[in-house]
């Protein structure tokens, strides 16, 4: 989601090199970063949750690439990894909500990862309109349209009864024991792959840290912020423990203070507002997208960086990213 900074030298300038690089890049992009070793943590993390995951990851992020570059998108956006984001997220998701080792869902993450290609095209026309990026959106649109698409294909959906669930209230208890602070911690950074362990979480951190200390920092943040307002609204323990509760706020945190506006003191309130507003929204869109399964994946997110973003010219004190 941003522009690389790095060039490829030595044996990784032949074809396939290049390729690979721009896939690693793909990978760490779902966290902005245009880092190939920052990407090769993130397959780590991904296998470290499981190998189907892995493959999913970087075979998702392979097609997603490798569609760009058959249809001709412009070469910049393919070096700095900005096609392959979307399409690994919709791979691992296909695995993680409809089961990994199921043929059908393999051949459906392939299918989404092409897909999604297309629609970041159709969303980053529309909205270079008002000079905004394209986030996750067209991962979000894919995902949801799969999922809740799925149940009424009987070789796609493989549990015993459909996913339809009106919203309840929360409940259960909502103290938080030091272990359900450290492991929310870092489930919030894993679950942005829609990985709830905390190890994995862990890992990809530590993968962010190695790209730039700040956005690593920010991430910490964004977590922090995550599950300080779940606290405070009084989210379910259990929710806040696996990360569900918090990683649209560490997405919201890294984007909206040095991704696309410039870092200082007013976008880091400013995107940890947001942050805030990001877990305040999330159990909104579960209660709305709940025929579905209720999975918000990143719309949160979404959402509220696009208003973010679309208000900070109101303020003088907010600059944008240019270059």
């Amino acid at each position: 989601m941003q522009e690389p900074g790095t060039a490829i030298g030595g044996p990784l300038q032949t074809r396939y090199g290049r390729f690979v690089i721009e896939v690693l890049r793909g990978q760490a992009q779902v966290d902005f970063l245009p880092n190939a070793l920052t990407g090769l943590v993130f397959s780590v993390a991904l296998f470290a949750a499981g190998w189907q995951f892995g493959v999913y990851g970087l075979t998702g992020t392979a097609v997603g690439t490798a569609t760009a570059r058959f249809l001709g998108v412009d070469r910049d956006r393919i070096t700095a990894g900005l096609e392959g984001f979307n399409a690994c997220l919709v791979a691992v998701g296909c695995a993680v909500f409809l089961g990994a080792a199921h043929p059908s869902t393999a051949l459906l993450a392939l299918a989404g990862s092409a897909v999604v290609t297309v629609l970041t095209g159709a969303a980053a026309r529309i909205l270079a309109t008002w000079e905004l990026p394209t986030f996750t959106l067209p991962f979000c649109l894919t995902a949801s349209a799969m999922t809740i698409a799925a149940p009424g294909f009987q070789r796609v959906w493989h549990e015993d009864a459909g996913p339809a669930a009106l919203s309840r209230p929360a409940a259960g208890p909502t103290a938080l024991a030091f272990t359900d602070l450290w492991h929310a911690f870092f489930a919030n950074v894993g679950q942005i792959f829609f990985i709830p362990h905390w190890h994995v979480g862990l890992i990809f951190l530590l993968g962010i840290f190695l790209a730039s200390r700040r956005a690593g920092a920010l991430a910490c943040a964004g977590s922090v912020v995550g599950i300080a307002t779940a606290w405070a609204l009084g989210a379910p323990a259990g929710q806040v423990a696996e990360g569900t509760m918090g990683y649209n706020a560490v997405l919201v945190a890294m984007a909206l203070c040095g991704v696309f506006l410039v870092a200082d003191a007013w976008s880091l309130v400013y995107a940890l507002t947001g942050a805030a507003a990001a877990t305040a929204l999330s159990p909104a869109l579960a209660a709305l997208l709940a025929p579905s399964g209720g999975h918000t994946f990143t719309w949160p997110f979404v959402l509220v960086s696009l208003a973010f973003l679309t208000a900070a010219p109101a303020f003088p004190r907010l600059r944008r990213v240019t270059g």
